[in-house]
């Protein structure tokens, strides 16, 4: 072999080896994989309490009306907001804040990290989180990638962000054309939900358009059947995770 083509196989190995690396943490997106290995990173909180959080928004229609569900209810929840919609949407943002809600980051961009580079992924987590401190008026704990796949190079910007990465035990299915209120319900209850976290969306940014109204239909019997399993709803910050899982990256 020529000491050109060596040069190359030893270069192709190495960029390889570095994607690999990068890509290791994407793992924790299969739930079951995720649920059993990092409970902590899936939400798995404490006894008696169900963190309810929302993804992609804020949105102009979803968002309002499931903050007025949820003020009906006595409940708060967890929003991970998206720093574009934030740009676009001030006023929906503050609204959250102001209803007692806890804000956390998505991103700037709802794009896969898989195929963005380490300097892109920094520079959109550093972006987002800087917007929604900015027009919330209150500095976010928690961060999760878009579709639950993280890389190393974002996990490195979490933590130096103060960000606490985690996922979801359970989901509502709830952004497919095919879904309605009774199977965004049926997927979040099929297994006991107690300790767990719950992901909806109250937006369509990256969905079927107006998903969510799927979303707010299926809502207040949601909460209705937490509070007669005798479990508290709420957001993250009440739900006693561990901060250790930011430690997989």
């Amino acid at each position: 072999m020529s000491r050109l083509r060596r040069a190359g196989t030893a270069a192709a190995v190495a960029a390889s080896a570095l994607l690999a690396v990068q890509a290791a943490p994407a793992v924790a997106a299969v739930g079951p994989l995720r649920r059993t290995l990092w409970p902590g990173l899936a939400g798995r909180g404490r006894p008696g309490h169900v963190a309810l959080t929302f993804d992609d928004g804020p949105h102009p229609e979803a968002t309002p009306q499931v903050l007025r569900i949820l003020e009906n209810a006595g409940v708060r929840a967890t929003f991970f907001l998206l720093g574009r919609m934030v740009r676009e949407h001030p006023r929906v943002a503050r609204a959250i804040v102001a209803a007692g809600h806890e804000v956390a980051v998505h991103g700037y961009e709802h794009r896969l990290l898989l195929r963005r580079s380490p300097a892109a992924t920094r520079a959109d987590l550093t972006r987002a989180a800087e917007v929604i401190t900015e027009v919330t008026g209150t500095t976010p704990r928690w961060w999760r990638p878009p579709y639950g796949v993280a890389t190393s190079a974002a996990l490195r910007t979490a933590r130096q962000l103060g960000l606490t990465p985690v996922l979801w035990t359970h989901w509502g299915r709830d952004w497919t054309r095919k879904a309605t209120p009774h199977s965004i319900a049926r997927s979040v209850l099929w297994r006991p939900v107690d300790g767990g976290t719950v992901l909806l969306h109250d937006s369509d940014h990256a969905a079927v358009p107006r998903c969510w109204e799927a979303t707010v239909a299926a809502l207040p019997g949601l909460l209705v059947a937490c509070h007669a399993r005798g479990l508290d709803v709420g957001p993250l910050r009440d739900h006693g995770i561990a901060t250790a899982v930011a430690r997989i990256g």
